[in-house]
């Protein structure tokens, strides 16, 4: 999404090593690593979260919730008071999609996984439940050096790739991270492309106005940016590889593609981000999707697998493998 979004913390502290940009409750530089000075300010009030004791999330805890399970597996939840602060998050990005049509977008997604999923999936699964809920993500702006390597089509004259090397300087604006401890990496990157920026509202604003269903709960930060710095420099590499592509190597095909990034400043804000988690089961076992809170047409999730049709397809390829072997063999001996 080309949409920029301001990021800028409302107030910054600088680190004293490379003068990047210190947020409230950082421990580290995110873009050094060097230990931030204490914020001797007032201390946080305390606060209360459910913790996943299997897949460790932890999401808001209020008195009518009384300890539900885990929004994202399904598993027990147990009341905690973390001793660290917990960060909140800045922003959310209202629901567009009811829970009714989060479970027919479902139900569409189960009938097209392809040939190797069970042929009654979408009609025999049980939805078990559908869980609205605001995952926790990064919000990021990064200038950052980018040095690089690349083969392309571009000057190759005799061979099919010549190589190619430079250093150059980048802006990202609005880059969406994953902060979630209930979605996999893999399923994040699939929701995050499709969420609308231009329609965040400060997150006081939830308590104002109807953004969700009324059992929509907001996930946690408990993992400061600072401790993620991997995650974000991974998600910095990708876009800085994919706008190298578009305008820096020379050439329309590549290959060998290697970037490094150093980054001369970081800014975030923390973002919630709507999607519904739906357990289904099929044939006595459990499953998982995940629905786009935005767009009903991204699901990402897991299914059964038709093992039947694999040994079909398993039975046939050797079956034609031996007419040919059969068939070469006749052949030499005539």
């Amino acid at each position: 999404m080309s949409m920029s979004v301001d990021v800028s913390p409302a107030a910054a502290r600088c680190c004293a090593r490379c003068q990047g940009p210190l947020e409230p409750g950082d421990l580290r530089c995110a873009v050094c690593g060097l230990a931030a000075p204490q914020d001797r300010g007032p201390a946080p009030p305390p606060v209360q979260v459910l913790r996943c004791t299997e897949c460790g999330a932890a999401v808001a805890y209020s008195a009518e919730a009384q300890a539900p399970k885990c929004r994202f597996c399904g598993a027990v939840t147990r009341l905690e008071q973390p001793v660290d602060p917990i960060d909140q998050a800045d922003w959310l990005l209202p629901f567009g999609v009811p829970p009714a049509q989060a479970d027919q977008a479902l139900r569409r997604w189960m009938s097209t996984l392809g040939f190797f999923r069970p042929s009654d999936l979408s009609q025999a699964a049980t939805v078990e439940g559908l869980r609205p809920i605001w995952w926790a993500g990064w919000l990021v702006n990064a200038d950052a050096v980018v040095s690089w390597t690349a083969d392309s089509n571009a000057g190759a004259r005799r061979s099919a790739w010549a190589p190619h090397a430079g250093q150059t300087q980048l802006p990202f604006r609005s880059l969406l991270v994953s902060a979630s401890r209930g979605l996999s990496l893999d399923e994040a990157r699939e929701l995050a492309p499709r969420f609308r920026l231009d329609q965040v509202v400060p997150v006081a604003q939830r308590t104002q106005q109807q953004l969700g269903p009324g059992d929509a709960v907001l996930e946690q930060f408990d993992a400061q940016r600072s401790a993620a710095r991997k995650i974000v420099s991974e998600r910095i590499a990708a876009a800085a590889e994919e706008a190298l592509k578009q305008s820096v190597i020379p050439g329309s095909t590549f290959r060998n593609v290697h970037v490094a990034v150093l980054l001369r400043a970081l800014e975030t804000r923390r973002v919630a981000l709507p999607s519904y988690v739906l357990a289904y089961r099929y044939e006595g076992r459990s499953y998982r999707a995940v629905v786009h809170g935005q767009d009903a047409s991204c699901v990402t999730g897991t299914a059964p697998i038709a093992w039947g049709k694999v040994a079909l397809v398993v039975v046939g390829a050797l079956a034609l493998i031996a007419i040919v072997v059969a068939a070469l063999a006749l052949t030499r001996a005539g």
